[in-house]
């Protein structure tokens, strides 16, 4: 843990906690422009789908720099957080029924995934099977 700790104060460490609260910053700037859009606007449909895409990623991030903030005893920080993860969290589930470019996705990668995971069939020559 304490390793973690000193990666997180080191330089390569910080640049990556930056590059991953602002990402951070863009999902829950892209979730009020979703929030103040004309619903079934092209506008809404873009803020949706950057949002649900970098909801995981940010929940991710957040986490990380939760635990970091921990092992630091910052609990103030902690606190903070875990509130933004709750935040992104209640609001990745609340609008379920929005147009993305995400939605019906799943079944088409499921679709494409077994399709690359299936084993080609091994063509033998004519002059072999004769």
């Amino acid at each position: 843990m304490s390793a973690a700790a000193m990666f997180a104060g080191s330089l390569p460490g910080l640049i990556l906690m930056d590059f991953g609260q602002a990402m951070v910053v863009v999902c829950v700037c892209f979730d009020m422009v979703r929030a103040v859009s004309v619903p079934r606007s092209h506008r809404r449909y873009v803020a949706n789908t950057i949002f649900r895409t970098l909801a995981v990623p940010s929940i991710l991030v957040m986490g990380v720099s939760v635990l970091a903030k921990a092992i630091q005893w910052n609990w103030t920080d902690v606190a903070m957080g875990v509130f933004v993860i709750v935040m992104i969290i209640f609001r990745w589930h609340q609008d379920k029924d929005e147009d993305s470019w995400w939605k019906g996705k799943g079944k088409k990668l499921a679709r494409w995934a077994r399709k690359q995971l299936t084993p080609r069939p091994a063509f033998v020559p004519a002059s072999a099977s004769a």
